[in-house]
C-alpha cells in the first residue's frame, strides 16, 4: 500500500506530515538504525581505548565513516540482513562485521556488541535521538517566536 495521507498508520505522518517532516531524521525506522549505528561504532572504539584491542586515531576515523556515510542504501542492506536475522539489532553487528573486513580490521569482529545486550543499544539510541531532535527542531522553534506580520 503506497503511503499518502489516508494509509498513514498516524495523522503524523498522514495529514501532519507537512509539519513534522523534520522530525524524521530523529524518529523514523532510518533515524533509529542511524543512532543504534552510531552507539555500537562509539561503543567499539572505546572499548579499543580501555586497551581490550589496539585501535589507533586512523582506525577510529574509519569506524565512524560507518555512521558518518550513513544513507538510505545502507539502511536497506541492513533491513536487508534482518529478513536474514530476523533480529533489528543483529542485522546491524552483521553490518559492522561486514564493514570492518572493508577497512581492514576483520580481526576484531568478535568484538562488535562485545558486552551489550540490544536493549543496551536501544536505550542509547532513543535518548540520543530525543536529545538532538529537541536541540535542533524544538529549541530553537520555541526560542523563534513566529512573526505574525502584525
Amino acid at each position: 500500500m503506497e503511503l499518502n495521507k489516508l494509509t498513514a498508520i498516524s495523522p503524523i505522518d498522514g495529514r501532519y506530515r507537512s509539519q513534522t517532516e523534520s522530525l524524521s531524521p530523529y524518529f523514523s525506522e532510518y533515524a533509529l538504525i542511524s543512532y543504534r549505528l552510531k552507539v555500537e561504532v562509539e561503543y567499539f572504539i572505546a572499548l579499543g581505548k580501555q586497551k581490550l584491542f589496539p585501535i589507533n586515531s586512523s582506525s577510529a576515523n574509519k569506524l565512524r565513516k560507518i555512521y558518518l556515510d550513513f544513507n538510505i542504501e545502507t539502511a536497506s542492506k541492513i533491513k536487508e540482513l534482518e529478513k536474514i536475522t530476523n533480529h533489528d539489532v543483529k542485522a546491524l553487528e552483521y553490518h559492522i562485521k561486514n564493514k570492518l573486513d572493508e577497512i581492514g580490521l576483520a580481526s576484531l569482529k568478535e568484538f562488535v556488541h562485545f558486552g551489550l545486550t540490544s536493549q543496551d543499544v536501544n536505550n542509547t539510541a532513543v535518548p540520543l535521538m530525543w536529545k538532538e531532535a529537541l536541540e535542533n527542531e524544538y529549541i530553537p522553534s520555541v526560542s523563534n517566536p513566529i512573526v505574525t506580520g502584525k
